[in-house]
């Protein structure tokens, strides 16, 4: 049964003037909300339903895509022009609305510069028709899956409380028939952290994936009502404490969340495999990054650069928010009904808010002899103290600085041959 669609019905405002100042940045556009055919129990976006007052089955409107396509492309200078499409789940939109998008897109290309499609999904709706689409219009496919089956299907469930995995592996399936470029999004929680060699050759010999992304499952339990770095410095615990640990009776953290000490050990033993095995063949997000941050590049992930704001996300409605992890009422920018999604990228306010990445960290953070690969990794997961009681350190801090220890001579070997 295809489901039912509530269509916006306000009128829009007529077109706000391209912006004088264009520069990169990136948008992942929510085009669906937080509507979802599953119910990860990890899940960060399912509860913007009741957050941001989400009617289930809301999409976005031609209309309204017509005008973020438009001031998405107004606003960039670089030669190539990345759409990303998230939710929720996109593929609930169905294939018509994806042509719709790639018809507009045409509508406005700028002569000489190429404009690209990636799109996330859980991929349990994936089929000929859909695969086809996908490859004829050269998207790039990101697949959420998190190991074998038993360890996929711990969080990864359907609405209905069944485990997902086979589907998963069928939409896979459909993706390769048809020659679809695709990578992998793991999220490491508690469970599969403890097993990071079945994840990772899973993910490299039974799938194929010859991209790795690894997200840390950091959830504190209060995610749904309190948006990040709004949190009381006099609740925050102190690394290495019960409090600063998941399953503890005092803890901060939702039981899912990834251990950070468990985090360390997944990073290190996924990392040894790695650099054994598929250096320039397997690239895994955090170890390309790491690698080329060691030999004192850019970083190539925004949750290890020195700075952060370059990645927005829109709503359904045309909201526009600081990032895809803040979408709370706190860090609106603005709506593209009446702002150019360009003003809104290049504001006063996105621009404190990336330099605060750097600008917030604690004195233990800045004394890290790991500093200028971590850079307090991401500000959501900043919410435990430091050892002398410093607030906003990285509920992750201990695993990372594992990580490094252990991969750091090998990182700097590879990062000798990158110079």
């Amino acid at each position: 049964m295809q489901p039912i669609f509530f269509h916006e019905t306000r009128p829009l405002a007529p077109e706000p003037s391209a912006p004088a100042r264009k520069g990169r940045f990136h948008t992942m556009a929510k085009a669906i909300g937080s509507t979802c055919n599953i119910d990860c129990t990890y899940c960060y976006y399912l509860h913007k339903e009741h957050l941001l007052d989400q009617r289930r089955g809301r999409r976005m409107e031609v209309s309204m895509l017509e005008r973020y396509i438009r001031q998405y492309i107004e606003a960039q200078n670089g030669d190539e022009i990345i759409f990303s499409w998230q939710g929720g789940e996109p593929t609930m939109l169905g294939v018509d609305f994806f042509r719709d998008i790639v018809d507009i897109q045409k509508k406005y290309a700028p002569a000489g510069r190429r404009i690209s499609n990636d799109l996330q999904t859980n991929a349990t709706l994936l089929d000929d028709e859909w695969c086809a689409f996908l490859k004829e219009h050269d998207f790039l496919v990101g697949v959420s899956i998190d190991g074998p089956r038993e360890l996929h299907d711990a969080f990864r469930r359907d609405r209905k409380g069944q485990p997902t995995f086979d589907k998963v592996m069928q939409g896979i399936g459909y993706l390769k028939k048809h020659g679809v470029t695709f990578n992998t999004l793991t999220v490491v929680n508690r469970i599969n952290a403890k097993r990071p060699l079945d994840v990772y050759r899973f993910l490299r010999n039974e799938l194929d994936s010859r991209y790795i992304q690894f997200i840390p499952c950091v959830e504190p339990k209060d995610f749904r009502s309190v948006a990040p770095q709004h949190w009381p410095p006099d609740a925050m615990p102190i690394l290495g404490s019960s409090a600063a640990r998941p399953g503890n009776a005092d803890s901060v953290v939702t039981d899912w969340s990834v251990d950070p000490d468990d985090w360390g050990y997944f990073l290190s033993r996924t990392f040894d495999e790695w650099h054994r095995k598929d250096v320039g063949r397997v690239l895994v997000n955090l170890f390309e990054t790491a690698v080329v941050q060691t030999a004192g590049r850019p970083a190539q992930t925004c949750v290890t650069a020195e700075f952060c704001g370059k990645a927005l996300a829109i709503e359904h409605d045309g909201e526009v928010y600081a990032c895809d992890h803040y979408v709370y009422p706190a860090f609106s920018l603005g709506n593209i009904r009446t702002t150019h999604l360009g003003e809104m990228a290049f504001s006063p306010q996105q621009q404190h808010f990336g330099y605060a990445k750097r600008d917030s960290l604690p004195a233990y953070c800045r004394e890290c002899t790991h500093l200028k690969v971590c850079w307090g990794e991401c500000p959501k997961n900043r919410f435990i103290c430091s050892p002398d009681g410093q607030a906003g350190l990285n509920y992750l801090c201990s695993g990372i600085k594992r990580f490094h220890d252990h991969a750091g001579p090998a990182l700097r070997q590879l990062a000798r041959r990158c110079m």
